[in-house]
């Protein structure tokens, strides 16, 4: 244990003093997450030895998501937001159901030996977008704002509203009792999730961001606490939620987003800690996800594996974002850009956690097509947010008429 402490504890300590210059360059914090865990980890030096599986990993994973959801939707711009809200629900109402039905037709495709049911299980899996692995877009102030809060809200969103969908297919392919047809049974997870959700989020922050308000006016926070409310409130909407039976995501980001509307003056005071932990949370995450699953059975890899991975990247995300915005009047360069930056991680680890424990006859399968399109997205956007970033936003902010 004191060995692992250690290790974490230098490596953490090193990353943070070069944060800042890495933070400018193609490597970003994921990427060098991930290559530390699987470098220490038991199948490289034999460093790091995490006794990590399971329920455990969905935890930390949830957490970190939690966390930075609330965070970046408080961050939101929303004059923006309302202005442009239009694009993030074209990719959710049209571009999120597109991308399982492509995807489930790539499954059939390229495994023939699964059902419908579990492709689509498969495609579900994969279909949300991860808001920590796209911080470097939707942070970035120099992406056009319409674009840059398309991406947040979006990923703040379709995670969440995989999640009823997942259940569902869950249910179907464990012979459950759905109490009604799919569709009923789809409805009213839909329903239960998302509405639960927003009613503890919004609820819980209106009441705490009063509080906090009166507080601070009257001095009776201390400094060393300003930054734990947030930190505390996130992780009460999402397990409050969960509790209840809804969805922690949406929660999160619905009440991230109440948060940053209502927060006034001290808004970036109180969140500078809250967005210091998710880092620490998300180098804590991918740091385990390297050293304690990825590379574990690199023999249930093959070409169709591999082939699922680059297109679930690529096709499957891109082609619906396309028609989704299909007269939207964004220009070329702005789809491409929203159809790349999907990238995958963190609501995907954690539902290849609850599929596992359901023990499908396809699990193995699941595991090697989750954990290679994770490690894919990791690297592939990780080292290209940056560079296409800064190369989209001059190209934007050098033409008429900006993303659009």
């Amino acid at each position: 244990m004191y060995q692992n402490l250690a290790l974490l504890a230098l490596f953490a300590f090193v990353y943070s003093v070069i944060a800042g210059r890495l933070e400018r360059t193609a490597i970003n914090g994921p990427v060098v997450y991930l290559v530390f865990g699987v470098v220490a980890g038991p199948l490289g030096l034999g460093l790091l030895d995490l006794p990590i599986h399971g329920e455990a990993i969905r935890t930390i994973a949830e957490l970190t998501l939690a966390l930075v959801l609330f965070t970046d939707a408080s961050n939101a711009d929303l004059p923006v937001l309302r202005r442009t809200f239009h694009l993030p629900q074209r990719l959710l109402l049209i571009g999120l159901p597109l991308t399982i039905l492509l995807g489930v037709a790539s499954g059939r495709l390229l495994f023939p030996g699964l059902g419908w049911l579990e492709v689509a299980i498969l495609a579900t899996m994969l279909a949300p977008t991860d808001a920590a692995l796209g911080e470097a877009v939707v942070t970035n102030p120099a992406v056009p704002a319409t674009v840059r809060e398309g991406l947040n809200v979006e990923s703040g969103l379709n995670d969440g509203i995989c999640v009823p969908i997942l259940f569902t297919f869950l249910a179907l392919a464990s012979h459950a009792d759905g109490a009604g047809s799919p569709g009923a049974l789809a409805l009213r997870l839909v329903a239960a999730e998302i509405g639960i959700g927003l009613l503890v989020g919004i609820g819980l922050t209106v009441a705490a961001a009063w509080a906090l308000r009166g507080a601070a006016r009257r001095g009776w926070i201390g400094d060393p606490w300003f930054g734990i409310p947030i930190i505390a409130l996130a992780f009460g909407c999402f397990a409050l939620t969960q509790l209840a039976g809804g969805s922690g995501f949406i929660a999160c980001f619905s009440g991230g987003l109440v948060f940053g509307a209502l927060a006034g003056k001290h808004k970036q005071a109180v969140l500078e800690g809250a967005e210091g932990t998710g880092e620490a949370f998300s180098l804590l995450t991918w740091v385990v996800f390297g050293a304690a699953v990825v590379f574990q059975h690199p023999e249930a890899i093959d070409w169709r594996v591999a082939l699922y991975a680059v297109l679930s990247l690529t096709v499957v995300r891109m082609l619906p974002v396309f028609l989704s915005v299909l007269g939207f009047g964004l220009r070329m360069d702005a789809e491409l850009f929203l159809g790349w930056f999907g990238p995958r991680g963190l609501a995907s680890i954690v539902f290849l956690v609850i599929v596992a424990q359901e023990k499908l006859p396809a699990g193995d399968t699941f595991v090697a097509v989750t954990v290679t399109t994770v490690v894919l997205s990791i690297l592939a956007h990780g080292l290209s947010a940056n560079p296409l970033a800064a190369a989209f936003a001059a190209r934007a902010n050098s033409e008429p008429g900006g993303a659009s």
